[in-house]
């Protein structure tokens, strides 16, 4: 009888040892004696019990590595890129993944040395930031390539950080300081060049203003004179008489205006007091001597010729 609890007990024993789980998106590899037997699925699996035993699981998960290279441009610059590989296992290459490399992760880091220290030494520094997306893809394409065989598929490559020395960092900073100062200084200079020629215009427009103003204020004057001397002449007062009296009663208006301007230096001359009346007197005579030669020039142009 208890031979039997023995024999059960070990049954049991044996059964357990031979059950074990799986997880999700993991394969465990079963070897029998050191050899290869076979791949398990996720969930509840039995291998044989003190034959088999679980070698090793892998993971279907998508993973990540990341690396940073330092390598010179072509320009002699040295940088720091730090890339982000994304990578599989593939499931029908389970047996390849597991086996076929001791370190997938360095196998991996340097292939993506040895890449992008092809790469980056074709371009100038600028030329690794804007082409950054074509690192990412030659690192993807060969590194794709090469890795296949060992059950491996690679995702996606990326260039998530480009470090130059610090130096050249603070020299890149002054020389797009230095861009932006030119840039800034080019467009006050075209706001000073618009403002100036705008000023011109402006001022252009008032002296256009300035002097429709003053050839409307003389029209007016000389048809306000032209107004008053018909009114003299109805009053009994001759053309040289009104002209005359028009001119003194404008020189007086002119001194009245001169004398209400406390801070004015202008110098009339002459300035005497007999001045008007010298002046009145010597305009009546121009006056008449004028009329005169007229009538004179008009006699002889109509007398009759021999």
């Amino acid at each position: 009888m208890i031979g039997t609890y023995v024999i059960l007990f070990i049954v049991v024993v044996l059964i357990v040892s031979g059950l074990f789980t799986v997880k999700q998106q993991t394969i465990a590899i079963i070897e029998r004696f050191g050899k290869f037997q076979s791949t398990r699925s996720p969930g509840l699996q039995l291998k044989v019990p003190l034959i088999d035993k679980v070698a090793g699981r892998v993971s279907l998960r998508i993973q990540q590595l990341d690396v940073i290279v330092e390598t010179k441009t072509q320009d002699d610059v040295f940088v720091h890129l730090k890339i982000s590989v994304q990578f599989l296992i593939r499931p029908d290459h389970v047996y390849d993944a597991f086996y076929k490399l001791q370190n997938p992760h360095e196998q991996i880091t340097a292939f993506i040395f040895d890449v992008v220290r092809a790469e980056v030494p074709k371009m100038i520094l600028d030329d690794v930031f804007e082409k950054k997306e074509e690192i990412a893809l030659a690192i993807q394409r060969d590194l794709k390539q090469a890795m296949l065989d060992y059950g491996y598929d690679i995702i996606k490559a990326l260039v998530t950080d480009i470090d130059p020395d610090e130096n050249v960092k603070i020299a890149m900073n002054r020389i797009n300081a230095a861009d932006r100062e030119k840039i800034a200084a080019q467009h006050e200079g075209d706001a000073q060049r618009i403002l100036i020629v705008e000023r011109a215009k402006a001022e252009a427009e008032s002296k256009r203003l300035q002097g429709k103003g003053i050839a409307d204020q003389r029209r007016e004057i000389a048809r306000g004179l032209e107004e008053s001397v018909v009114v003299l002449n109805r009053a009994g007062i001759n053309s040289q008489e009104a002209s005359a009296l028009i001119i003194i009663t404008q020189h007086y208006d002119t001194l009245q205006s001169i004398g209400s301007d406390t801070k004015s230096n202008l110098i009339l001359l002459p300035n005497n007091p007999n001045a008007a009346s010298t002046m009145l007197n010597d305009m009546v005579t121009s006056l008449v001597a004028a009329n005169k030669l007229n009538e004179s020039t008009f006699e002889e142009t109509q007398k009759p010729k021999k």
